[in-house]
């Protein structure tokens, strides 16, 4: 059986209750009692599932088991593949370009009118930055707009690893870019994009989604950027 596989006593003890995302676990007391491990062994192992966001973990309400989410291994693991080695962003960045060109036709086709008008008020507040005084650097929309295109899509994997790229594109710094005209040029294709998909010409917006990504290979050069941390956006 898979749960056999699971190399904690803390996780085996989950699945096989099957306990429910919202559920609450006994304590780690009880839990020690109940597998015939030690205290110490059950919080560490408690520990590391916190970090993977497994559980949640508050004062006066105790352990509760939380919706799967991928994000929260991804990041912990990304984050000290950054800090080793910066450019490992480039590798990561590919996988994210391929992931959302694979994925675009479900994700559009999954997209309400909601959906619709909310990537129009983002391209709406991005050039308002853009051409506020001062300028302001529309990242939060930039995220917003690629992660709402993809929202819909009802598979935890795809999901977190996208949410992850935004997490490590903060965290190099990339959201702190400002050269006025590539970040004119960016918004450009992603009202094209949101155009394209309202239109339902959904091959189109897939086309211009590619070329929205080769064009940011441009940032390497532009921000000085270490070698190999060129697709990135």
């Amino acid at each position: 059986m898979l749960v056999e596989r699971l190399d904690s006593d803390l996780l085996r003890y989950i699945v096989a209750n099957n306990f429910k995302p919202g559920d609450r676990l006994p304590s780690t007391d009880e839990i020690s009692a109940k597998l015939g491990v030690s205290v110490g062994k059950v919080r560490e192992q408690l520990e590391v599932a916190r970090s993977l966001g497994l559980v949640e973990v508050k004062p006066k309400i105790g352990i509760r088991l939380a919706r799967y989410d991928f994000r929260p291994t991804v990041r912990y693991s990304l984050m000290y593949a950054l800090a080793s080695r910066a450019a490992n962003f480039d590798d990561f960045s590919l996988v994210r370009n391929h992931l959302e060109a694979a994925f675009w036709h479900e994700a559009v086709a999954r997209l309400t009118p909601d959906d619709h008008a909310h990537l129009q008020d983002l391209i709406a507040s991005a050039r308002a930055k853009l051409n506020g005084r001062p300028i302001e650097i529309p990242h939060a929309e930039h995220r917003a707009l690629h992660l709402t295109i993809f929202s819909r899509l009802e598979n935890p994997f795809v999901t977190g690893l996208l949410e992850a790229y935004w997490d490590a594109y903060e965290a190099v710094g990339l959201s702190m870019y400002s050269d006025y005209a590539y970040l004119q040029e960016v918004w450009d294709y992603h009202a094209r994009i949101v155009a394209a998909i309202i239109a339902g010409d959904v091959d189109h917006g897939h086309q211009l989604l590619v070329q929205h990504t080769n064009l940011l290979r441009q940032l390497q050069s532009l921000a000085g950027l270490p070698a190999g941390m060129a697709s990135i956006g």
